[in-house]
């Protein structure tokens, strides 16, 4: 299996430095980085040619011009341009735990998606993790975290490394192993044959409607939520807005209620919207 791992990221270099630090700490060191930038300048530039530099990584950065909140246009972007056949989507602000790639690939099953987890710190831990904290591992340690000012709850269980019991938790949770672009791996094909993601498409739900198309045309979910698991650092979200939500539920009802699996605004145009775009 050739795995690319997708990070999205826009104006963060300093989430997507901590960000790499897991890449170069992971426990299966076979996959490539294919950083996808939605316009950012050249701290971020600067960011990724250092890690390049180290040479740790095999790591591709793929960019396109600032012109608003474009997610979907770059992810097709890499899509279209890689050779990778397993694809794992994530962002910019999710540090990889070691074993990420590894049980990824684990996960991965012909004619499924990977449904993965996401830990969220709080943004005191999220500015105070560091490298070293990376290389050994305590960020990923919960009582490490709560010394830093990490809240107790529930969630913590996400960060349990015993395989067994992430396996039972997984089948007890009540949540639906749904498409989220934050931690979701899947086979390329599987992608191609929706025509990828809808590029009308900006924050609010984007990643969900392509796994509704994937999933009308066949393909099946497997729960991850305990066993596949990256930290995401806290952010503000600038980019959010009423009216892209209220776009995005136009087109995913639409795609719902016909049983869509196709998509005229992805990775192939038609005439009609090349007119239009």
């Amino acid at each position: 299996m050739k795995l690319g791992a997708i990070v999205t990221t826009y104006k963060s270099p300093k989430w997507l430095e901590k960000v790499l630090w897991g890449y170069e700490n992971q426990t299966d060191s076979d996959f490539t980085v294919i950083i996808a930038d939605d316009g950012s300048g050249t701290e971020t530039s600067d960011v990724i040619r250092r890690f390049q530099d180290r040479g740790r990584l095999n790591l591709v950065h793929e960019w396109q011009e600032d012109n608003g909140f474009q997610k979907t246009r770059i992810l097709n972007q890499c899509i279209r341009n890689t050779d990778c056949d397993y694809l794992v989507f994530t962002d910019g602000d999710c540090i990889p735990r070691f074993d990420y790639i590894e049980q990824h690939k684990k996960k991965a099953k012909q004619g499924f998606f990977v449904s993965g987890g996401l830990y969220r710190l709080n943004m005191k831990v999220s500015q105070t993790v560091e490298e070293e904290d990376v290389i050994n591992k305590q960020c990923f340690n919960f009582d490490y975290l709560y010394s830093l000012g990490q809240e107790r709850s529930f969630k913590r269980h996400k960060l349990i490394q015993s395989e067994w019991i992430a396996n039972l938790l997984n089948r007890l949770t009540p949540t639906n192993a749904t498409w989220n672009g934050g931690n979701t791996g899947c086979w390329r094909s599987d992608i191609l044959a929706v025509n990828g993601f809808d590029e009308r498409m900006q924050y609010g739900g984007l990643d969900r409607e392509l796994g509704e198309r994937m999933m009308n045309n066949g393909v099946r979910s497997i729960q991850a939520r305990y066993s596949v698991i990256t930290l995401h650092l806290d952010h503000k979200r600038g980019y959010e807005n009423e009216a892209s939500w209220a776009k995005n539920k136009r087109i995913r009802e639409l795609v719902k209620r016909e049983q869509r699996v196709w998509t005229d605004f992805g990775l192939e145009k038609t005439n009609k919207f090349k007119e239009n775009s």
